[in-house]
């Protein structure tokens, strides 16, 4: 059974691949799901190199290099923290670019967030990009929903669309 979008994992792993560089991930609220998609395509050794799924805090901080400030400051669901997971796990996995998700999957809100608030951030070595999505009360719908947009912005920016839409980028990484 073919996943919905599995061709956009097909194109960015593609181009991926032609270019030569390696990508990495940080997931929360898909819990491994976008890796998954991206393992899915045969071949993708040739550009993927692994995932971490950073569930709770302490691993966010200690894995990815989450400030505990930022965590502190804006919680486990902001920008600000979708930012340094995917700039932390590019580091660790001394990738070229780096994707990262974390949200509120459901049923029940998180940190005062609603269901269905998603952020998603791609580190690249000309910066690092957020995005911030919205889905509804089902939880399998709003990981899906959260995969692809992710698989969206890593495909933007291969394309050369960048910024992406709906997007905040910062200066380096």
């Amino acid at each position: 059974m073919e996943h919905p979008g599995s061709d956009r994992a097909a194109q960015v792993g593609m181009e991926l691949k032609k270019r030569g560089w390696r990508l990495a991930v940080a997931e929360s609220c898909t819990g491994g799901l976008l890796g998954h998609r991206l393992t899915r395509i045969p071949g993708s050794s040739a550009y993927f190199l692994g995932g971490v799924i950073a569930y709770r805090n302490e691993i966010k901080a200690r894995i990815l290099n989450v400030r505990e400030e930022t965590l502190a400051q804006f919680g486990a669901i902001s920008a600000e923290a979708a930012r340094e997971m995917a700039e932390g796990v590019r580091h660790l996995f001394q990738a070229d670019l780096a994707l990262a998700i974390t949200g509120v999957a459901g049923p029940d809100p998180e940190e005062g967030k609603p269901v269905g608030e998603i952020y998603i951030a791609l580190a690249s070595p000309d910066g690092t990009w957020t995005r911030r999505i919205t889905g509804g009360l089902d939880r399998e719908e709003n990981q899906a929903l959260a995969v692809e947009a992710a698989l969206e912005l890593l495909e933007g920016m291969l394309r050369g669309s960048f910024p992406p839409k709906g997007s905040r980028g910062n200066e380096g990484s």
